[in-house]
């Protein structure tokens, strides 16, 4: 599903009125009747309780207006409170609001913050309130009496419809200028905006419902959307059946390099996460003086010990065992658990530089390449990082909170710079791609808040990968159904408390369960009498 900017919205509503010839006044009219059969439909007792909409003089309260006119037609009483002097409207915005006085619409001009004193008392007596008093246009820190009315409505604590976006909301950053309306319900018009599914936005939005207000398809190919939000159906479309003769050399082979003393968990439930995934077979590179430890801990997983330095981690002077195990692969994954030391770092590095195949970059791994992120110019394949917002902030040379409060900046600007495909984890984990796309993904809950997550998420990425997946699909399908499935296990265990390895031993049914595949069934044979053939 995209996700739209303002000004990509901006433009797509230009190029439907300018070159299709679909006049504003019809798109704004299509947005209000839609706005109000969603507001009617949730909230079917609206005839018994004293509706309000606060509008601003632009295009959102032009909306207000013919949302007061569809509930007026429909027995609901209603009341406007305009932000501003009705003088000062135009376009389509006035023309809606001239259409009030014939259906007798209460409207009262609300103009700055004395009138706003006046009104406070009678503004209580509502029990229901659409927004409809700043669009996706913001751009500024919302201040003055609009300020005021927006957190006087918030304090009344009643129910709240946000028409298009909620007030103070920015759009595409998806933080309050300075205040927001909290919506229980946002309807918005053609696409989602990014602000409503990223974080804090979510928060303000509520229930999101979209409506089609006539924007041609050709027209959005004209205004292609980056940001994307990743859904259940986009990730069922992508997962490909198996032959029923497949066999695990078919299914490819990862290898992954991982673990130091005190970590050998993180080792195996990598190794693990990608047979979960569907590798056809594994094999773990770990520290010599570590590899019975590890072997009895992943059964399924070949091991081979490497060389370590004297602190137990692997060394650079295993480079030239691991290299010629990589003719076979389909993908080498690296990084969880294995520290950095110098010597480490260097393995790093080199395998940076020199790994023919496609590689899955992860916590440790991240954090030796930091101070020299150039190096990822000399890739010779495709790479995919997966930061936590600490090592992104670390390969960023800045904070973590400065990576939380522009994840999306970030994530875009360092996968284009550095031609790679980042997950940049969190809340609302993010997939930014070479070529400027983003993916938002929806699934995931705070239980997965706990050690050992990435560790299964790096596994599955490179369990896609070794069954022929692009880089960009399987970090695509690895996000969203690490999220699905945390999102069962907390469904049937509880909402915290769960662990890595109940996410690790969830993915095969959550596949299946996306997909709808049952696992293969010899085919029915019948037979019958002879005599019933002649």
């Amino acid at each position: 599903m995209h996700l739209v900017t303002a000004d990509e919205m901006r433009e797509m509503d230009r190029q439907t009125i300018e070159s299709f010839g679909l006049p504003g006044r019809v798109l704004m009219e299509n947005a209000g009747r839609g706005a109000a059969r969603v507001l009617m439909k949730k909230f079917p007792d609206l005839s018994s309780i004293r509706v309000a909409i606060a509008s601003g003089r632009g295009n959102n309260g032009g909306d207000g207006f013919v949302i007061a006119r569809y509930l007026a037609h429909a027995g609901i009483p209603v009341t406007v409170y305009l932000l501003s002097e009705s003088s000062r409207l135009s376009g389509d915005t006035a023309d809606n609001f001239n259409l009030l006085a014939a259906l007798n619409i209460p409207v009262r001009e609300v103009t700055n913050e004395s009138d706003f004193n006046q009104v406070k008392t009678e503004m209580a007596h509502h029990q229901l309130w659409v927004d409809a008093i700043l669009g996706t246009g913001l751009n500024s820190e919302v201040k003055g009496f609009f300020k005021s009315v927006i957190n006087y409505i918030n304090k009344l604590n009643r129910t709240v419809l946000s028409v298009d976006i909620p007030s103070g909301l920015h759009t595409d950053s998806a933080k309050p200028c300075g205040t927001c309306i909290r919506a229980d319900v946002t309807v918005t018009f053609a696409f989602p905006k990014i602000g409503h599914i990223q974080l804090p936005g979510a928060d303000y939005t509520g229930e999101l419902h979209i409506i089609d207000i006539g924007i041609p398809p050709h027209i959005v190919e004209n205004v292609p959307p980056q940001h994307h939000l990743i859904s259940k159906e986009s990730i069922k479309s992508l997962i490909r059946p198996r032959a029923c003769d497949i066999h695990k050399g078919g299914t490819g082979h990862v290898l992954v390099l991982a673990g130091s003393p005190g970590k050998t968990g993180a080792a195996a439930m990598t190794a693990m996460s990608a047979l979960r995934s569907g590798a056809g077979l594994v094999t773990l590179g770990i520290p010599e003086s570590l590899n019975s430890v590890v072997e009895s801990q992943a059964l399924e997983v070949m091991t081979i010990a490497l060389a370590e330095t004297e602190t137990g981690a692997l060394s650079d002077a295993s480079i030239d065992t691991v290299l010629p195990l990589l003719e076979n692969k389909k993908c080498l994954t690296f990084g969880p658990g294995i520290g950095t030391h110098p010597k480490t770092k260097q393995l790093v590095m080199r395998l940076i530089r020199e790994c023919p195949v496609p590689m899955i970059i992860d916590a440790d791994g991240l954090n030796n390449l930091a101070d020299h992120p150039e190096i990822l110019h000399s890739c010779k394949s495709e790479v995919i990082l997966t930061p936590h917002p600490g090592e992104m902030a670390r390969m960023l040379n800045t904070t973590p909170k400065n990576v939380q409060e522009n994840r999306i900046t970030f994530a875009k600007e360092f996968a284009g710079k550095y031609n790679v495909h980042l997950i940049l984890k969190g809340a609302r984990t993010l997939i930014a791609h070479p070529d400027g796309h983003l993916y938002i993904n929806p699934s995931g809950n705070p239980g997965m808040a706990s050690a050992g997550m990435g560790d299964v998420l790096t596994g599955m990425i490179a369990g896609f990968v070794s069954q022929g997946y692009s880089p960009r699909t399987a970090a695509r399908m690895a996000v969203y159904l690490h999220g699905d499935a945390a999102d069962k296990v907390a469904a049937s265990k509880g909402p915290y408390g769960y662990i890595a390895s109940d996410i690790m031993d969830k993915l095969p049914e959550v596949i299946g369960g996306i997909t709808g595949q049952r696992a293969f069934q010899s085919p029915h044979v019948y037979s019958s009498p002879l005599m019933e053939l002649l």
